[in-house]
């Protein structure tokens, strides 16, 4: 049985730090209930009595320093979220690329949704795809959500919206029910551990950067930093897309607006 199962305010603001300082992700005060829980699962895991017990663990301890950065990184998406920004690329960016040679990058690609929609839009846009040079780079912070996106392996709650005509083309269905990421597809993507934060070793260019739905946890210096760092590995007249309830007002930079979560160089 664990003694103590609350953080205290003075860890918290500890754990809180460190996160911040390590990969850019503001938990703030609110955030606190939730950085309780999923940390507790640690204790939980480890046998420990309390928080205090953990943190010294995680001081010294470089994989369970990243179990607890995973415990902490949301990782919520699904196939075709913002279906809108998709149609873009197929109607805007696909027709107007000057040569076969495509570059993509899901920089937050969660448990793989994202790159395989990417890869399976690109197979229904481009009839002639295996005369194309295309490479999807899919990046996240999570060893462990990395692991599962590159099973490719999906229950059928995880592809709500998308039709039976695209689950019979992209995915195979399992004897237990699962739905595995068919091969055309998932062999357009690589994936690799990236901390945003951190240094990149890609140089680009990449044609098309999409970073969804993960800088509503940094603050605007980070975002700010982000974004530039994203605009000089995209060529002129490539894009970044960013979540629907992301913006870049508050933020200098030199994309060209384009539509919601949508920018130009």
């Amino acid at each position: 049985m664990l003694k103590e199962t609350q953080i205290s305010p003075s860890q918290f603001d500890h754990v809180s730090r460190t996160v911040y300082d390590f990969c850019g992700i503001k938990l703030t005060k609110e955030k606190q209930t939730l950085v309780n829980s999923r940390l507790t699962k640690r204790l939980y895991a480890l046998k420990l009595d309390n928080f205090g017990e953990y943190f010294k663990i995680v001081e010294r301890d470089s994989q369970e320093f990243s179990k607890m950065i995973d415990s902490l990184t949301t990782n919520k998406t699904n196939f075709l979220r913002e279906i809108q920004h998709f149609e873009f690329l197929r109607k805007k960016v696909l027709p107007n690329l000057r040569s076969r040679r495509l570059r993509i990058w899901s920089a937050a690609c969660s448990s793989g949704e994202e790159p395989y929609s990417i890869g399976m839009l690109l197979h229904e846009a481009l009839p002639n795809i295996s005369n194309w040079d295309i490479k999807i780079l899919a990046t996240d912070i999570s060893s462990h959500i990395l692991q599962k996106a590159q099973k490719a392996e999906y229950d059928d709650e995880h592809l709500v919206g998308v039709s039976p005509t695209l689950q019979q083309k992209y995915f195979t269905r399992t004897p237990s029910n699962k739905y595995v990421v068919r091969d055309p597809v998932k062999n357009l993507v690589r994936f690799a551990r990236l901390n945003l934060m951190g240094e990149w070793k890609m140089q680009g260019p990449f044609d098309v950067i999409f970073c969804r739905n993960v800088m509503i946890y940094f603050d605007k210096t980070t975002q700010g930093n982000l974004v530039n760092r994203f605009y000089n590995l995209i060529p002129s007249g490539g894009h970044l897309f960013i979540g629907h309830s992301e913006s870049l007002n508050g933020i200098t930079h030199n994309y060209r607006y384009i539509q919601p979560g949508i920018f130009q160089k």
